[in-house]
């Protein structure tokens, strides 16, 4: 089985297909930096431009690591009060909370958006926008829960057809569309489909969206956001600066390398060992990020299968 996501441009039904893309500048290699704007910006200025914008805000980075050094240690995390106690009484009751955060250690907490670690180097503009006028002005602690923590997972609209005896194409305008996994699954569990032979065992292919619930790792005494950075982004840009949110007590590398992002993954060091490493306030801070005109893109996923048979000797 060969999974591949690949970006398409598409078209809004209002007619666009542009939208702005917030980027963190500066702390990417000006080769990232530069390779993200040849790829993404409807326009684009001279890479000397670019390259004095990225040393600009270079210099900002190392000047925070110095200024700001230990900034994102021990962020605070406090218990949920009562009022919240009947919606997360229906959050644990949900069986993608259940078992999808089973691995290490978990709890519920109100976090500080400006304390949370960020790997994400861009941001949407457009869905956040999107994001705060569902939201309102002044959304209270029951709407900040359900846009953080939601119970009803409402699904992007997507669409999936079979390309060739072997492939399958997947298509959504939400980033969020992934490869969810395989599974076994026994012939009982297949309805309204006849087999096709005395079948021994089936194997399901899952596509769809993550359970996008506002999702942190604790590893190292830092909190590292790993899924809802739009609607941090937005619920920050509304003047919310603590939000209900789940977290995970990493309490080792090997563990982060279970549960951990790939970004996270990688460069482990670069998250949890710098002095001032990249946090959701940088995305507010002019001096360290850029906006771009960027095309609008759709996500697709394919799948194709791999069938190999062959002869042993029999022992």
């Amino acid at each position: 089985m060969v999974v591949s996501v690949t970006p398409e441009q598409s078209v809004s039904s209002e007619g666009r297909s542009v939208d702005e893309c917030l980027y963190l500048t500066g702390r990417p290699t000006l080769r990232e930096f530069l390779r993200y704007v040849r790829t993404h910006a409807t326009t684009q200025p001279g890479r000397g431009t670019l390259t004095d914008e990225w040393h600009a805000a270079h210099d900002i980075v190392r000047e925070l690591a110095a200024t700001e050094a230990g900034c994102a240690d021990d962020p605070p995390m406090a218990p949920l009060g009562p009022e919240y106690e009947g919606l997360l009484l229906d959050l644990l009751k949900d069986p993608l909370v259940r078992y999808g955060f089973n691995t290490v250690p978990t709890d519920v907490a109100l976090v500080e958006l400006d304390r949370l670690v960020v790997y994400q180097k861009h941001i949407d503009l457009a869905f956040a926008r999107r994001l705060e006028q569902t939201l309102g002005p002044a959304p209270d602690h029951e709407q900040i829960f359900r846009a953080c923590l939601a119970s009803d997972h409402p699904r992007p609209p997507a669409t999936w057809a079979r390309e060739h005896d072997d492939s399958f194409v997947f298509v959504s305008p939400s980033n969020d569309l992934r490869f969810l996994g395989a599974m076994r699954l026994e012939q009982t569990d297949i309805t309204n489909h006849a087999p096709p032979g005395a079948v021994v065992g089936v194997v399901g292919i899952a596509v769809g969206f993550s359970a996008n619930f506002l999702n942190a790792l604790y590893a190292e005494k830092r909190l590292i956001l790993n899924n809802g950075s739009h609607r941090a982004y937005a619920l920050r840009q509304l003047g919310v600066s603590h939000v209900p949110c789940i977290v995970q007590h990493v309490p080792s590398r090997e563990a982060l390398d279970v549960v951990g992002p790939a970004a996270l993954r990688r460069d482990p060091d670069g998250y949890l060992r710098q002095p001032r490493p990249p946090m959701l306030k940088d995305y507010f801070d002019t001096r360290v990020h850029t906006v771009l005109p960027v095309r609008r893109r759709t996500h697709q996923v394919t799948i194709r299968v791999k069938v190999e048979a062959s002869s042993l000797p029999a022992v």
